[in-house]
């Protein structure tokens, strides 16, 4: 075990609990990993307390495990194992003070530590030696009060002012893995195309970005595509767009600024028992060699962009449980966002851990929700803490998630919708067919846009 600081009060300190407790976690988040930006920002404690600063990150990350709780009861499931051992337990205040000295640095420094796509040996995730990449962004609530207020505003929805003010967060995910490349977030009053420009650091030659058409601006296409990176972005279909020349495979290449990209409008048709349904996409991609990117295949490919907005329902969803973000300052906002981003990486890396370790596994198959509940079950139990607890690579997450793998993805063939209505006057809502019926599903090229 970890040596523990003794109190004055004879009590073992805080410092027992946090990194054992996290079991398998810390083989990805480790104590050294945790001490390097703890000094890297400054942010090493200067005396003994009963909250060290390494404890801090760690119960900041156990807290983003157990969302719907008060830091202060996030500690007593952290004691919940330890009954044979003298711990103390330190007061709300010293838990909220704690916190305000470590600041959001470290937890940032962290994030940007264990971020980046999972190394996997699955072909999820690459197609034609590229890696695929997608961007987006979301929105997260924080709490109403006036020191949030003065950087975080509410946002004017379609019914109406939201009753809380507004986080933007952007994130760039690895398809198949799902893991985070990069993330930023800021004032919802920034847009989108702000937050991705930022993210632009985070691309690399050898990536294919799928983005929806949000992010077909001229000035951001640009951009993106000099980091070297390829482009698969949506845009409207009348868009007017110049053509330069006529590709063998009936898409178009046109001038997007100073890129050159080619234009592929598809119609896709969509066949089941209850009847056919076609729809028109025109996509942008600066991969302009039809031989060697077909255009019926990127069609296919750009479906893989929906791995983000399954990657935010599982942030705002499972992890948060749909519930509005803890702090009450901004610098408190910043610290938790961090180390709910820290947390969800290090579930997924161990998730893609497990499914690796079964060749030919994809690791769509994973269950977020099966990781989430053994991460908490393992805290809890103190699984980790006691000398000689083997900490192999698959895990006690790991087991848990093969033992509960999810059937193989089945083809979508529906737009979103609200399943369940914010509001209970209306929860009603359109009728929801929920059957699940073998689709068949076709794509042309077609020579002009539709």
């Amino acid at each position: 075990m970890e040596q523990a600081a003794i109190t004055r009060t004879g009590g073992v300190a805080a410092g027992v609990f946090a990194p054992g407790h996290l079991g398998e976690l810390t083989r990805i988040v480790p104590f050294e990993m945790v001490d390097e930006v703890l000094a890297e920002t400054g942010a090493v404690q200067r005396r003994v307390r009963l909250v060290p600063a390494r404890v801090t990150v760690y119960l900041l990350l156990a807290g983003a495990l157990f969302n719907g709780l008060g830091y202060r009861q996030v500690f007593d499931r952290l004691r919940a194992g330890l009954s044979d051992l003298a711990t103390v337990r330190p007061s709300g205040s010293a838990l909220r003070q704690a916190r305000q000295r470590l600041g959001p640095a470290p937890m940032k420094a962290l994030f940007h530590l264990v971020s980046g796509p999972a190394a996997t040996t699955a072909a999820a995730g690459r197609w034609r030696g590229l890696r695929i990449v997608a961007v987006d962004g979301t929105l997260l609530p924080v709490p109403d009060c006036p020191a949030n207020l003065t950087v975080f505003t509410r946002q004017r929805l379609g019914n109406g002012i939201s009753g809380y003010p507004q986080l933007r967060l952007a994130a760039l995910v690895a398809c198949g893995t799902r893991t985070l490349i990069g993330a930023v977030f800021g004032p919802a009053a920034t847009g989108e195309l702000e937050y991705a420009r930022r993210l632009a650091v985070d691309l690399r030659a050898g990536m294919l970005l799928l983005g929806d058409r949000n992010f077909a601006a001229a000035t951001l296409l640009n951009q993106l595509a000099a980091t070297g990176a390829d482009l698969l972005v949506r845009c409207k279909t009348n868009r007017n767009l110049p053509t330069v020349a006529r590709c063998r495979d009936g898409s178009t290449l046109t001038r997007v600024g100073a890129l050159t990209v080619r234009a592929i409008n598809a119609e896709i048709t969509i066949r089941t028992a209850q009847g056919t349904r076609t729809g028109h996409y025109r996509l942008l991609t600066t991969l302009t060699d039809p031989a060697t990117h077909p255009a019926g295949e990127l069609v296919r490919l750009y479906h893989e962009r929906w791995e983000i907005e399954t990657a935010y329902a599982e942030l705002k969803s499972t992890l948060l449980g749909g519930r509005v973000l803890r702090a009450r300052t901004p610098d408190g906002i910043e610290q938790e966002v961090w180390a709910l981003l820290t947390a969800y990486q290090a579930l997924r890396t161990a998730m893609t851990d497990a499914t690796d370790s079964v060749p030919g596994t994809d690791p769509d198959r994973a269950g977020f929700t099966t990781a989430l509940a053994a991460a908490r079950d393992q805290l809890v139990l103190a699984a980790g803490v006691i000398t000689g607890t083997d900490i192999d690579l698959v895990g006690t997450i790991g087991r848990h998630i093969l033992a509960h793998l999810l059937p193989s993805r089945r083809v979508r063939t529906k737009d979103r919708i609200v399943k369940r209505a914010i509001s209970k006057y209306n929860a009603r809502g359109p009728a929801i067919d929920r059957t699940t019926y073998k689709a068949t599903i076709s794509i042309a090229i077609l020579t002009s846009g539709p």
